[in-house]
């Protein structure tokens, strides 16, 4: 059983698809990213993608890598983010994934990780650096646990690695919509339709696409050819020019087009 797979599948069934929302844990302080998580699932979003700041975020842009970085200067520890995931999952429903390199998780322990976010009512892992072939231990603890496991595809992967990610992945396959990094782009990579009905054509049941998508016409666009669509830096940029309520507002806007 996968708790994130049944939300995509209802909203699937609904006759539309999962619209995931990322925020980092502890920015601006650990409090308000509690509230701005809690106002994203209040506002329309299904699924919480909880970003655990880590000192070097190859895969995030700008807008991302300003506020975890001020999240660690202000004294982020891993703690934090359990805490969060507890405070967060006892106010709403939705499920929370946490994003995490995987570095952390090696340095904490990963039985011992695994243990702990399913403690606090975690829902699993979101690992962008992270390869099936190098992940037979979270691979175990996932199993153990019950915890979703989300590895990434993109437009460069071989069949091979698709197969793969397809195939280990718990809750859905992260489709990049393009090569780079995160952040908000005027179009979405016309590489991702592809690159979701390659996974498709792979056995996905379940394929999510993110990074670049940053209004209602793209969330809009994503969810008519994949199962969800997963809207990151915007929710960020929301939070640092206006706090929770910029975030509340910019997701109704995604979830409702208004």
């Amino acid at each position: 059983m996968s708790r994130v797979a049944d939300v995509i599948a209802a909203r699937k069934a609904e006759g539309s698809g999962a619209l995931i929302g990322y925020l980092p844990v502890g920015y601006p302080d650990l409090q308000t990213s509690i509230e701005a998580a809690v106002a994203l699932v209040e506002n329309g979003v299904d699924i919480i993608e909880l970003g655990l700041p880590y000192s070097d975020p190859v895969m995030d842009g700008v807008v991302i890598q300003q506020a975890t970085q001020e999240a660690l200067s202000a004294g982020f520890k891993l703690r934090h983010g359990f805490e969060a995931v507890a405070a967060i999952t006892a106010r709403v429903d939705a499920p929370v994934l946490m994003m995490t390199y995987w570095n952390p998780v090696l340095q904490f322990g990963v039985d011992r990780f695994a243990d702990e976010l399913l403690a606090v009512g975690g829902a699993g892992l979101i690992t962008p650096d992270l390869v099936p072939d190098d992940a037979a231990d979270w691979l175990s603890a996932s199993e153990r646990t019950g915890l979703d496991r989300v590895f990434l595809a993109a437009p460069s992967s071989t069949p091979a690695r698709l197969s793969q990610a397809v195939e280990r992945s718990r809750g859905f396959v992260y489709a990049v919509s393009t090569m780079g990094i995160t952040g908000a782009r005027a179009d979405v990579d016309t590489a991702a339709r592809s690159l979701v009905g390659r996974l498709r054509d792979a056995g996905s049941t379940s394929t999510c696409v993110g990074v670049g998508i940053s209004s209602p016409d793209q969330v809009r666009e994503v969810i008519g050819y994949s199962d969800g669509a997963i809207v990151g830096s915007l929710l960020v940029k929301a939070l640092i020019d206006g706090g929770v309520d910029a975030v509340a507002r910019t997701a109704a806007h995604l979830a409702t087009g208004k």
